[in-house]
């Protein structure tokens, strides 16, 4: 496909026979000035060699020829070809031209047959016998058989007349001035046309020349007209011109037929090519509603896969990051000890664990330890609450949706949790709160390492380490057949059980000079913690502290905010505090009271306010919420708070 320089006059050359050329110099005189005009002999093969060897130095814009040359050109060029057409007048003034002459007329033609002829020399009074030729050996058959009859005037193109001469008899070109002006009129206009589509596809090829994907253009021929230099290079022919090359012969695995024949879009179809794996993209081109032609782009799935990496690592920085590590846990006792030296072991793994323990004793923060401390610590953690989510919309957030799977699903489908932590951790808060259903959906991803959004047939392969967490006994709910036994022993390969603060005598004092430290220099006190908490010590260690580490948090920011109402610590009415903290002015020594006697006593307290009930607690509303319902002092049939 030529290139053109909008500064130079437009590039003809003229192929043809030996008798047309001579015809038409005049012609090619008045072009002086509006083209540069090459005038070249040749026949058939001959023609298309000569063509060919113009078009690949770049010395041509636009062929302009006749009869059998013309149809070959056209046949074997990706180049425009500009064919002197034969008139039916340029025939009639032939004819009349032979009538002169002889009163018989031999007529042979390129193509086909004109069957108007008939109708001609009865006008003229002229008997006519016409044969057509497709090759110069049929051209020399049907000469030879018109003289073996004898015909002293043959009618016809370059090469018969050519043929006539050399036997010494009349031959008459049928072409006249008119119709070599015409084509040569008709050259201008391909001319311009084809400067106006290379300037096309030269702005084309100029955007596809930033682009650091693999990108090419073909038109409706399925030929290129536009390639970057990375598809280029992947096609092995960085030297080669492809413009005006059939993508088909270039590169059949990689052909745009389909696309142009569906006039349909091909959106992230995975292809195999050159022993690498690419992201295709095929895409009809259309102009005013029309298929014009189609372009294809190669992603390079391993560039995808770090820019997927990259997106998540990014979006784990905003909100998938475990915030907490093993020195954010405070703690000397025993219990304690032994629980973070098993969890650092098992940091050192990538198997699964199960954090088991109460409500409120720092099982998120275990899993955040583990995860920060493993080799995924660079990588997303995402967390979820199986208990604060009813069974659909946990199915949903865990495995993600396709558009449309279900009314109100948002625009273009929306990825779960198990993809959003690929290569990370995803951590399971609360899992014996699972419905059984989705246990048995969560057992088959943990065991093909693969998920399928709702409303999706294709699998999605993650790359996720699971960390489960439990309050429950689940080993009476596997009894109970409210638990998979076969989830169990799945997430159950590594155990942690952590201690409840009560079990934690040592670390209550710690953990509340710790926290009432922090409440107090958020809040903008002057006050010393340990001072603060000195008289509180005694009533913290005869609490039972049912909600453990959250509660004791949540008593200590009451603390805090109690506070601030004094400069000095000798100033405090530590009496008006038991409005604030009625659990540590509770007349129940430690362990006399039930979980649900707790309970009862935090709603009476609360006036049966759920929100102050769970903060005198320490424990989330959606706790608070399954010991009502598991006391039955909630039906069984609401919903869950949102936390």
């Amino acid at each position: 496909m030529a290139t053109f320089d909008r500064t130079r006059l437009p590039r003809l050359c003229f192929l043809s026979y030996r008798q047309i050329r001579e015809f038409a110099m005049p012609v090619v005189a008045e072009y002086t000035g509006r083209a540069e005009i090459e005038v070249v002999d040749g026949t058939f093969g001959g023609a298309l060699a000569i063509a060919r060897d113009r078009l690949e130095r770049g010395l041509v814009d636009v062929f302009v020829s006749a009869g059998s040359n013309a149809s070959i050109l056209r046949a074997g060029l990706e180049a425009p070809v500009a064919t002197i057409q034969l008139g039916g007048f340029d025939l009639l003034q032939a004819l009349i031209k032979a009538r002169r002459i002889a009163n018989r007329v031999g007529v042979v033609m390129y193509g086909d047959t004109i069957p108007e002829l008939d109708a001609v020399k009865d006008l003229l009074n002229i008997e006519i016998t016409q044969y057509a030729y497709q090759t110069p050996d049929d051209a020399r058959e049907r000469f030879e058989q018109l003289r073996r009859d004898g015909f002293e005037v043959i009618v016809g193109s370059s090469l018969v007349v050519e043929l006539a001469e050399e036997a010494g008899l009349h031959g008459l070109l049928a072409y006249s001035l008119a119709s070599v002006r015409k084509g040569f009129d008709d050259a201008l206009e391909l001319a311009r046309v084809a400067r106006l589509e290379a300037g096309r596809y030269e702005q084309l090829n100029g955007v596809l020349h930033n682009l650091q994907e693999a990108v090419l253009a073909v038109n409706r021929d399925n030929r290129i007209i536009a390639v970057n230099p990375p598809m280029q290079a992947l096609l092995g022919q960085a030297h080669r011109p492809l413009l005006g090359q059939r993508l088909d012969q270039v590169e059949p695995e990689l052909s745009l037929q389909g696309t142009l024949d569906a006039g349909t879009a091909e959106r992230a179809a995975v292809q195999r090519y050159r022993q690498r794996d690419w992201i295709a993209n095929r895409t009809p081109i259309r102009e005013h509603g029309e298929l014009v032609g189609a372009a294809l782009t190669l992603y390079d799935a391993h560039r995808i896969q770090e820019a997927d990496t990259s997106l998540r690592m990014q979006q784990r920085r905003h909100q998938n990051a475990a915030k907490h590590g093993f020195d954010s846990l405070v703690g000397q006792s025993p219990a304690f000890l032994r629980a973070v030296s098993a969890a650092r072991r098992f940091a050192r793994t990538d198997m699964g664990v199960l954090i088991a323990g109460e409500s409120g004793v720092g099982k998120e923060l275990f899993a955040q330890a583990i995860h920060n401390d493993s080799v995924r610590a660079d990588r997303p953690f995402v967390a979820v609450n199986c208990a604060a989510f009813p069974e659909a919309l946990l199915e949903s957030e865990l495995f993600g949706y396709e558009e449309g799977a279900f009314t109100g699903s948002r625009r273009g489908g929306k990825r779960g949790l198990f993809e959003t932590a690929h290569t990370g951790t995803l951590f399971l808060d609360e899992i014996g709160d699972m419905p059984v259903s989705l246990q048995t959906r969560l057992l088959r991803v943990l065991q093909e390492r693969e998920i399928t959004r709702l409303g999706a047939t294709a699998p999605i392969p993650v790359d996720v380490r699971v960390i489960a967490a439990t309050h429950q006994p689940l080993e009476d709910m596997i009894a109970a057949k409210r638990f998979r036994q076969d989830l169990y022993y799945r997430i159950n390969t590594l155990r942690l059980p952590l201690p409840p603060l009560r079990e934690r005598g040592e670390d209550i004092a710690l953990l509340a000079q710790a926290h009432a430290t922090r409440c107090l220099q958020r809040l903008g006190s002057p006050l010393d913690a340990d001072a603060a908490l000195a008289p509180l010590l005694p009533r913290f260690m005869t609490w039972d502290w049912p909600g453990n580490v959250r509660e004791l948090e949540n008593i200590c920011e009451r603390v805090a905010v109690f506070l601030l109402q004094f400069d000095r610590i000798d100033d405090v009415r530590w009496d008006e505090l038991r409005h604030d903290c009625p659990e540590l002015y509770a007349r129940h020594p430690q362990g006399t009271l039930s979980t649900q006697d707790r309970v009862l006593e935090a709603m009476r307290l609360a006036e049966g306010n759920r929100q102050r009930a769970a903060q005198q607690l320490g424990v989330s509303r959606s706790t608070l919420w399954r010991w009502l319902r598991e006391f039955e002092l909630e039906p069984a049939a609401a919903k869950p708070p949102a936390d």
